[in-house]
């Protein structure tokens, strides 16, 4: 018999994110496919009841917290200990947590604490024959493995965007605190402030409703014969402000700088999608000024719906790899773009 353990930190204001929700919808989804499993919610943070509260009806039999201000901030040393106490307060044998920057940072050490195994980047979870199976990307997505493992206790670090959060109405849940005393020891680290970037300089968000992907089209010559890179980055950046998207590139258009060529400023190697890049997943997808050829696509295969702008109606995009491929110029169509959503702005 399985005892599961959903595994999650709260947020600043002892809230559940999102990845800790879909965590939980994979958790809870386990306990229900496998045989005489049982649930169990285990949370680290500031303060959890709220969190927990949140939670109440998901199907946990027992909520667990380890809370205080130690435990507010990430902080390797006191999160492998709380973690540690909770698995084994709860006697858990599968551990379910998030694929969050916090998590992803203890979670092996947490595991070989407890002497079991652990596996992350995961993005399916499934019973058969009474055995769990969970399913891995390798090589930047383009290999998939389906794996399991007899080890126990099994942390599976779930990645964010496979599975739909959870969301169920609030109840009052009895949480079991549990005391973990940190030695002054696991305290030499702390958070001395928070920075970010301001709102229009941030390119990059993964929780976006839309992709927006730049190609190597936006710094060549136009019809015109001529450069015009800086209208490129004005209408680029007042996309991404007027729809808060996400911005991705191709590998082409990032390396042109080591070529001496022209760039888009605000493009770094973050920004890449595709062959050596990132492989996001948001519910929609647009590319300009990109020819859409299989390495550049393969990051796009988690897009639900994906469309493109290319004078090219021969390009890659036009066999097959867009749903939607608008046979114009990219400099005229996002203009009009952002004249009408600068009219009728989200």
């Amino acid at each position: 018999m399985e005892t599961i353990l959903f595994l999650a930190h709260t947020e600043l204001d002892g809230s559940l994110g999102k990845p800790a929700r879909e965590a939980l919808a994979a958790a809870k989804a386990l306990a229900l496919n496998l045989a005489e499993a049982k649930l169990a919610a285990g949370l680290v943070g500031g303060q959890v009841q709220p969190a927990a509260d949140s939670i109440a009806r998901s199907g946990a039999a027992r909520f667990l917290g380890v809370a205080g201000a130690d435990f507010s901030q990430s902080r390797y040393a006191s999160d492998a200990a709380a973690i540690e106490a909770l698995c084994k307060a709860s006697q858990a044998t599968l551990i379910i947590a998030p694929a969050t920057s916090r998590w992803n940072r203890v979670a092996a050490g947490a595991a070989q604490r407890l002497g079991g195994g652990v596996d992350t980047h995961i993005a399916g979870i499934a019973v058969a024959g009474g055995v769990v199976w969970v399913n891995r990307w390798y090589y930047r997505q383009r290999l998939e493995a389906v794996l399991q493992r007899a080890q126990r206790p099994w942390f599976i670090v779930v990645d964010p965007g496979n599975h739909a959060p959870y969301e169920g109405a609030a109840g009052a849940a009895p949480v079991e605190l549990i005391p973990v005393n940190l030695p002054e020891s696991c305290k030499r680290t702390s958070v001395a402030g928070t920075r970010q970037p301001a709102g229009d300089a941030q390119t990059i968000r993964p929780g976006a409703a839309l992709l927006f992907v730049a190609g190597a089209g936006w710094t060549k010559k136009q019809a015109d014969g001529q450069l015009h890179v800086k209208e490129a980055e004005k209408l680029i950046l007042d996309c991404l402000r007027l729809t808060r998207a996400s911005l991705g590139s191709s590998k082409s258009l990032v390396d042109l700088g080591s070529e001496g060529q022209a760039v888009l400023g605000f493009l770094t190697h973050l920004n890449q999608i595709g062959q050596t890049g990132s492989t996001p997943r948001h519910p929609k997808g647009l590319a300009a000024c990109c020819h859409g050829e299989e390495p550049h696509t393969v990051g796009w295969r988690f897009i639900n719906e994906r469309r493109a702008i290319n004078l090219d109606p021969n390009c890659g995009w036009a066999r097959g790899k867009a749903d939607v491929l608008y046979v114009a110029d990219a400099f005229a169509v996002m203009a009009k773009v952002n004249e009408l959503m600068a009219a009728e702005p989200l």
